[in-house]
């Protein structure tokens, strides 16, 4: 099934140091661009992530310090990487939970202001999860009927998830063919930031969603506990964690902080 576009959709996979989004690197993109006449296009990247990366990851994907060491640097490729995913919508599996709270970090650590609030996300492993409960190689043998090779190289995860989407809107009559329906449908929660620390209430408003204030309003809590916000900051909590406390004080604080 051709998908139904309004924006460019593109897929991406991230080969990682590890699985902290706080301190871990990228070491692989791969992306698939899939515009709204069915044209695509494809790139793959290795990128130096300015740290060793440890056995236990080259493990799973195969990318070892050497593969890595005269590669860019993800500052180096931010900029034009950005202007790829200028205006698109993102797919991924299990994106929403790692790859793009990830690949955020990257874009603030490199000072490149790319604003993936404004997109929609499609995660196609809550899609699975949601209908069938089974792992990415399943899933490709389950929808597509074929086995995954190389599996854990960016570039095989991510043209299998393209694949997979389709056959999932064959089989599901359900499931819309609309990024907009898609992006709700896999959601994995009302977030105010990537990492959830923040989430939207039945109000549209902010809540914390952790620790000593859990459930109670982010603006309420900052003007009752002023050291809260400098707690935040000092934290080891993800750069778009703390950007969106920020604009919450800000919000709140605006007249008063000029």
């Amino acid at each position: 099934m051709k998908l139904n576009l309004k924006n460019p959709l593109v897929f991406f996979d991230l080969e990682t140091t590890g699985i902290n989004i706080i301190s871990d690197r990228i070491v692989e993109i791969a992306y698939l661009k899939i515009y709204p006449n069915g044209d695509e296009d494809s790139k793959t990247r290795r990128i130096n992530p300015e740290r060793p990366i440890p056995p236990e990851s080259t493990a799973i994907h195969g990318i070892s310090d050497e593969d890595v060491r005269d590669c860019p640097t993800f500052k180096l490729i931010a900029k034009s990487l950005a202007s790829q995913l200028e205006g698109c919508d993102l797919a991924g599996y299990n994106s929403n939970r790692f790859d793009i709270p990830l690949l955020a970090e990257e874009f603030l650590r490199a000072g490149v202001d790319l604003d993936l609030t404004k997109r929609k996300f499609v995660d196609v492993q809550t899609i699975f999860h949601k209908k069938e409960q089974r792992t990415l190689s399943a899933a490709y043998k389950f929808y597509c009927d074929k086995e995954l090779e190389d599996a854990h190289s960016a570039e095989a995860d991510t043209k299998a998830t393209y694949e997979i989407l389709k056959s999932q809107l064959d089989r599901y009559p359900d499931l819309e063919n609309d990024v907009n329906f898609l992006s709700e449908f896999s959601a994995f929660g009302n977030n105010v930031d990537f990492a959830g620390r923040l989430v939207y209430n039945e109000k549209n408003q902010e809540v914390i969603n952790f620790g000593k204030y859990k459930g109670q309003l982010a603006d309420e809590v900052l003007k009752n506990d002023p050291g809260y916000y400098g707690w935040i900051m000092q934290g080891d909590f993800p750069l778009h964690t703390k950007r969106a406390f920020t604009n919450i004080r800000l919000k709140a604080f605006g007249n008063a902080l000029k």
